[in-house]
């Protein structure tokens, strides 16, 4: 995948199955996950150089890019401006 413009694409971490004290979280209770991995990126737009990068581990917004299935796999393509933070 090569997304265009200021377009990231990512690979969101997986939901967390347990919590620190070992308590088992239901399927229908697990939180969307709001950190992932940086898959993709596109060039830029208007001259504006991307700040993140293939590889990078980031945060985004919880109701942040939109769904996809790719070859099996789950992503989000979100714009740039939606990442809060690389970790």
């Amino acid at each position: 995948m090569k997304p265009i413009n200021d377009r990231v694409v990512v690979k969101p971490a997986p939901a967390e199955t347990k919590t620190k004290g070992g308590i088992i979280i239901p399927d229908t209770a697990q939180e969307k996950p709001q950190k992932g991995v940086v898959v993709a990126v596109g060039p830029g737009k208007d001259d504006n150089k991307m700040t993140v990068k293939k590889g990078d581990t980031v945060l985004y917004g919880k109701y942040a890019g939109q769904e996809i299935s790719y070859e099996g796999e789950d992503f989000l393509i979100m714009r740039e401006d939606d990442i809060l933070v690389i970790l």
